[in-house]
């Protein structure tokens, strides 16, 4: 099995004690040389000033590419677009475009009355706006707001037709879940090769079952029995890495070549995964005889 490149996706820190946690996740998982990590927007934009200042640090301490989300939500175009340039003048080129969610218990998303209808607007302005490598979001369970699978794969095909370099998808349980996405997509005039899969490592069953209903994620049926059973033998870390390994290693066998990690800034299960795939840290040259 070749060895898959992998990319990680943080959240920006909002207490003292989380900037820790992110230093010490980025510094665990840096020397597995991935493509590039992303740092999330809160729901209603709520972390965009954190994005920046941790896309920011990021960019200057860690020689790691990172990518920046960037939403339509509750900004004007002018302040949205002011956001990416401020990026471009930082050295970040990166940007993951999305419409993003609005805030917590104010219902469905409304655009700002100056603002971006919807991402594929965002997505066509930032391609004139600079050179930017765009990414957005694909779903292989269907978008809770999509009208069907069908529709949802059209409104994929016009983000990358708008301008979008890469999809990286929401998280799936299932290898086949993504590969039936990837066949639809195929069938609709879609590369292929754009989509990246999105992994979830299991650090916490409940968290992330509850994750996965709020975001349309089918959980199948053997997953539940199969952490209940784990969870009350207190073996839920042991079945959590045998469960996301063989999740990606079914990817790879099915010929998937990149791979996105959600690490919810939680290290060690990613870690320990990429390492059962073969990734590997680099080797310092100073620590070469």
């Amino acid at each position: 099995m070749t060895a898959p490149k992998i990319s990680f996706e943080f959240f920006p820190p909002q207490t003292i004690e989380a900037s820790f946690r992110l230093w010490d996740t980025v510094q665990t998982l840096a020397p597995l040389d991935p493509r590039f990590v992303s740092v999330t927007y809160g729901a209603g934009g709520t972390t965009r000033d954190l994005t920046r200042e941790a896309v920011a640090a990021l960019h200057k301490s860690s020689g790691l590419r990172v990518a920046a989300h960037l939403t339509c939500v509750n900004a004007t175009r002018d302040e949205t677009l002011g956001i990416a340039r401020d990026f471009a003048a930082a050295g970040v080129r990166d940007i993951v475009a999305l419409r993003g969610d609005p805030p917590k218990g104010t219902g469905a998303f409304v655009p700002h009355a100056d603002g971006f209808a919807n991402s594929v607007d965002l997505i066509s302005a930032l391609r004139t706006a600079g050179d930017f490598t765009i990414r957005v979001g694909a779903y292989p369970d269907t978008h809770p707001e999509a009208a069907s699978a069908a529709a949802d794969i059209d409104w994929l095909k016009a983000k990358l037709d708008a301008g979008a370099d890469e999809a990286l998808t929401q998280f799936f349980f299932e290898a086949e879940t993504f590969f039936r996405f990837r066949d639809a997509c195929d069938k609709a005039g879609i590369d292929a090769a754009r989509i990246t899969p999105g992994i979830l490592p299991i650090e916490n069953w409940k968290g992330a079952s509850r994750f996965a209903r709020n975001c349309g994620t089918v959980i199948p049926q053997w997953l539940e029995d199969a952490f209940e059973t784990a969870l009350r033998d207190g073996r839920e870390d042991l079945l959590a890495t045998a469960v996301c390994a063989e999740l990606c290693s079914d990817l790879i066998d099915g010929g998937v070549e990149r791979l996105h990690f959600y690490t919810l800034n939680r290290p060690e299960l990613t870690r320990d995964v990429c390492h059962a795939l073969g990734v590997t840290p680099r080797v310092s040259l100073k620590n070469v005889a």
